[in-house]
């Protein structure tokens, strides 16, 4: 993904923002509500002297800040049909959909694709106003490339109690993904801090005094060339998932970004990481009962299992 030079901003840190915290920084220099520097910041869309931050660090007058903002608030979202976005479960407070690959959470920079906010405004489905204007109703994201379950408020009830849900880590997600290789041990936690790669900053990596992350998994099927694992994140960065498997010697099939061997996707006809938000669930912001979503594997992830258990 490539980023709108227009939306790109460098500069160093004025003497007046001495010690702020980067979401106030934000919202003083660019005039950004504090939410919304806030999500910048959990996105990794904020560099200091070259390493992402979070909304709570604080900064240092005459480091180097480099943001990447938002489309300008107020700009409306362009209702657009999206092939393959399919609604689980709806009614006057949430909408559960099944996000195909391809699509984002909501428009960002350098981000000219469907969105499920775009595909849910062009089904004519109503959502929160509350949040940027280009992320409205979204209280969770999954790369362009994840398939699987998403929740989107459609009440203000239901987005600020869910956001708070998600922050307070009291939603149950649950990810499937196919790995290079058998980790070892076949039930961990990888317990290592992620920031910018310090060479490519389009990729994250696991630096030392990066932001902490934690993810949980077991394995629940194992092939000569790959395993099928079940993941649950104690933390939500940036390509979380994939970056610690990677640092394993693991990476997602079909991740070549992060070293996948593209040999092995292309004989199981995988042309992305294979990444899948299979499981979701939180209390209803309607009226506090525990629901939960599961989605079944695209037709392209559930071939390659196929062929990974006719191999076997």
């Amino acid at each position: 993904m490539t980023s709108s030079p227009d939306l790109h901003r460098e500069l160093h840190v004025p003497d007046g923002l001495e010690g702020q915290r980067v979401d106030q920084a934000l919202s003083r220099l660019f005039g950004l509500t504090r939410s919304t520097a806030a999500d910048l910041a959990d996105a990794g869309a904020v560099l200091v002297d070259g390493r992402a931050r979070g909304k709570g660090d604080r900064l240092v007058a005459g480091s180097w800040l480099e943001v990447e903002l938002p489309p300008p608030p107020g700009d409306p979202v362009v209702a657009a049909p999206v092939d393959g976005l399919g609604v689980v479960y709806d009614d006057e407070d949430v909408v559960v959909v099944d996000k195909p690959v391809g699509v984002a959470a909501h428009p960002s920079p350098g981000w000219d694709g469907p969105t499920v906010v775009g595909g849910l405004l062009a089904a004519g489905y109503r959502i929160s106003t509350s949040g940027a204007a280009e992320r409205q109703g979204i209280v969770h994201r999954l790369d362009a490339a994840t398939t699987g379950l998403m929740v989107v408020a459609k009440s203000e009830r239901a987005y600020t109690l869910l956001k708070a849900a998600f922050k307070q880590r009291t939603v149950d997600k649950g990810y499937h993904a196919l790995v290079q290789g058998h980790p070892d041990p076949s039930r961990g936690t990888i317990d290592a801090p992620i920031d910018r790669h310090p060479k490519h900053d389009w990729r994250f990596a696991v630096v030392t005094g990066g932001r902490p992350s934690v993810t949980h998994y077991e394995t629940i099927e194992a092939f000569p060339a790959a395993s099928l694992v079940a993941i649950k994140l104690e933390t939500g960065r940036t390509h979380q998932i994939r970056v610690h498997f990677s640092a394993l010697k693991h990476p997602c099939v079909g991740d070549t970004t992060y070293g996948a061997d593209p040999t092995l996707a292309a004989r199981l006809g995988v042309s992305r990481q294979w990444l899948h938000a299979r499981r979701l669930g939180f209390a209803h912001p309607g009226d506090g009962r525990w629901v939960e979503f599961t989605s079944e594997y695209p037709a392209d992830l559930a071939g390659a299992l196929a062929v990974l258990r006719a191999e076997y």
